[in-house]
């Protein structure tokens, strides 16, 4: 172990994509660390995750063992023109556009290669990258989180309880941890907040997504509408997964996040999109999702206490680029705790994370938001005007793909070291 870390063991909250990402990284730099997860395995809730090339680069400054098995197990456009799309837009109305003239649009640029991953293969081979069973451990359900002194106590369900030097929340959008840093200063922050939006979830089996959509089956696509939209894109194995957006803009009045209706009430949602899109529908279980986000967060961290991925800044996924995100956090805070030579350091170190990752994530989060009205012709600007709708989606992603990450690991060094200079 790096001499320097010995003395340092860091909590994480959550075996998601952004802990087990958290975990590889402290790994990677000789941080001491454990994982703890509610669950009692691997969540793999949900199906395909979209990651941009910033995504992947990341992927590689976090251990260049993430990026090599990421890259054996994605999942990639079919149709080798078009593997710098982020996405083909069409219209969700009958014939899909082409009764207006209009037979499609390309957004994506030469710095992007669309890839993603079945949730449940990324999971595992991340969870390969640990070193060991005994650094993750499942069935933890932590009920509290706070400061004492220099330490940070963990207490579980269980009654079991912990000590840390630091902790880490990864525990997603509703996790406890955002209570534990914003609870005192900031309580109206705390909730995640209804965007207007909700959606239906589908998976196809393979070879029958091509029986309905034909050619548009085989790479990613957006069909927008009035006031809804369809977003689609092939998995391994041949699957293809959807999702059928709403939205309404009326307050989300049931106690979850999830609403059973009946398949009528899908179906009426969805009233007037191309037949196609309302066969690939009847693959979709009649249960809306509603999307909530933290559009606003002050503040990531509290003193020893940090919070990082969706527990920080859970999006909508209107630009496939919240998990995305979870990796560059994930970077940044690995790469500052690896330096620490001093606990005495740990409080100046999150805030360096605070002030360097929070800024681009709560504007992903704003533009992802943003991006929702575009996709349901209801942004301001744009409205159902396609031309406008295709022109701002295609300058919206490239600040996202581009990020220099090198130079925010500099900035990540540079700040830390004048904070010890001022100590």
């Amino acid at each position: 172990m790096n001499p320097r870390s010995e003395r340092l063991h860091v909590g994480i909250i959550g075996g998601g994509i952004a802990g087990l990402a958290l975990g590889i990284g402290l790994n990677y730099r000789h941080v001491s660390f454990t994982i703890y997860e509610a669950a009692p395995g691997l969540n793999a809730i949900g199906a395909g995750i979209s990651l941009g090339p910033n995504t992947t680069r990341a992927m590689a400054l976090i251990d260049p063992a993430l990026r090599e098995g990421y890259e054996k197990i994605a999942i990639k456009n079919r149709s080798p023109e078009k593997r710098h799309n982020f996405a083909d837009f069409l219209l969700a109305e009958p014939g899909l556009g082409a009764a207006r003239g209009f037979h499609g649009a390309a957004v994506g640029s030469k710095d992007f290669v669309r890839s993603g991953a079945h949730r449940k293969d990324l999971l595992e081979m991340m969870k390969s990258l640990l070193p060991g069973n005994d650094c993750i451990r499942f069935g933890f359900k932590a009920i509290s989180v706070c400061q004492v002194g220099k330490r940070v106590q963990v207490s579980f369900e269980d009654g079991q309880a912990a000590e840390f030097d630091a902790v880490v929340g990864c525990d997603g959008g509703k996790g406890i941890t955002r209570q534990a840093v914003l609870g005192h200063q900031f309580p109206d922050q705390v909730q995640l907040t209804y965007s207007g939006r909700y959606v239906y979830r589908g998976l196809v089996p393979p070879g029958k997504a091509q029986e309905i959509l034909g050619k548009y089956a085989d790479d990613s696509k957006i069909f927008i509408g009035q006031g809804r939209y369809f977003a689609a894109y092939p998995l391994s194995g041949g699957g293809f997964n959807f999702l059928g957006g709403r939205q309404k803009d009326e307050p989300w009045t049931h106690s979850h996040s999830t609403q059973e209706v009946s398949r009528d009430d899908m179906r009426n949602d969805f009233d007037g999109c191309d037949p196609r899109l309302l066969e690939l529908l009847e693959w979709a279980k009649p249960l809306r999702w509603g999307l909530f986000h933290h559009l606003s967060t002050p503040t990531y961290t509290h003193g020893r206490i940090v919070l990082l991925g969706d527990v920080a800044h859970a999006s909508t996924p209107h630009q496939g680029a919240g998990a995305g995100q979870c990796f560059e956090d994930a970077l940044i805070l690995s790469h500052l705790l690896g330096q620490i030579t001093d606990d005495q350091e740990i409080p100046a170190a999150m805030e360096v994370y605070d002030s360097i990752c929070r800024p681009r994530a709560q504007e992903i989060v704003r533009t992802s938001n943003d991006t929702g009205l575009l996709y349901t012709m209801t942004h301001p600007q744009c409205a159902d005007d396609v031309a406008k709708i295709v022109a701002s989606a295609k300058g919206r992603f490239q600040w996202i793909w581009t990020h220099d990450l090198q130079a925010d690991l500099a900035k990540a060094t540079e700040d830390l070291d004048r904070l010890r200079k001022q100590a």
